[in-house]
């Protein structure tokens, strides 16, 4: 366990590396439901022509204990996470991510319009999106969370808000959101996400043809905040403060 803890620290020192900017990380305030760095004032950018929301229904997602990494600590209720130090003896399974502090959500989708909320607040180190049911989940350094490996994520880390994608698209940093909404559109090929406070759209992968099984996915390497996905009861407030009607 000590040997793959050190492997563990290698691979993460050598993947910040390659993702480095330059940029030292700063401490972000938050400024009432939203943190900003103050390089940005204006709302996110809309790439593309943004979906009916009404049409995509809600999903209850809890997370698969069977697919969490052992360096992931993941809370009772299966609705939490975050990356841990120390890593623990489970059975190392054909479902299991080994290294990549990763999980999957247990269901999966083949059909229909499906989204969830995540609260990511001060969480420093995320992506989350969805990923296909035979996405590499032992060798570290055949995995990447791009579409071509069949992930379609976004994520914040290195003091940079990013679209995993060949490029690593930077997205504009100044609105980091505290929630974000991912919609699966399986049918038109589409994997959207939005700011869940401001209801504004942050980016959208298009033109996929899926035919594999889609999961739910989220990745943390913050050892001191949870990211959460929201409940029912968030949903209600998104639903009383107007979320869905689409602006």
């Amino acid at each position: 366990m000590e040997q793959q803890q050190k492997e563990i620290s290698q691979n993460r020192e050598e993947t910040h590396q390659k993702m480095r900017t330059g940029n030292e990380i700063n401490d972000l305030p938050l400024e009432g439901d939203m943190m900003s760095t103050g390089k940005f004032t204006g709302p996110l950018p809309h790439t593309v022509e943004r979906e009916n929301l009404d049409t995509f229904k809600h999903v209850s997602v809890t997370l698969d204990m069977e697919t969490a990494s052992p360096w992931l600590e993941v809370t009772q209720d299966l609705k939490s996470l975050r990356w841990t130090l120390t890593g623990k003896c489970l059975p190392a399974t054909a479902k299991r991510f080994k290294n990549c502090p990763g999980v999957l959500g247990s269901e999966g989708f083949k059909s229909g319009r499906h989204y969830w909320d995540v609260e990511v607040a001060e969480n420093r180190c995320w992506n989350l999106g969805v990923a296909t049911q035979s996405v590499e989940r032992k060798d570290w350094f055949r995995l990447s969370l791009m579409p071509e490996t069949g992930f379609w994520t976004i994520g914040w880390d290195e003091n940079q808000f990013h679209v995993n994608c060949s490029s690593r698209l930077p997205l504009p940093d100044g609105q980091i959101p505290r929630k974000v909404r991912v919609c699966l559109n399986y049918k038109s090929g589409t994997v959207s996400f939005y700011n869940t406070v401001t209801k504004s759209h942050l980016h959208t992968f298009t033109g996929n043809k899926f035919t594999e099984k889609l999961y739910p996915f989220f990745w943390t390497w913050d050892v001191h905040h949870f990211l959460r996905i929201c409940s029912n009861s968030d949903l209600e407030k998104g639903r009383a403060s107007g979320w869905m009607h689409h602006p």
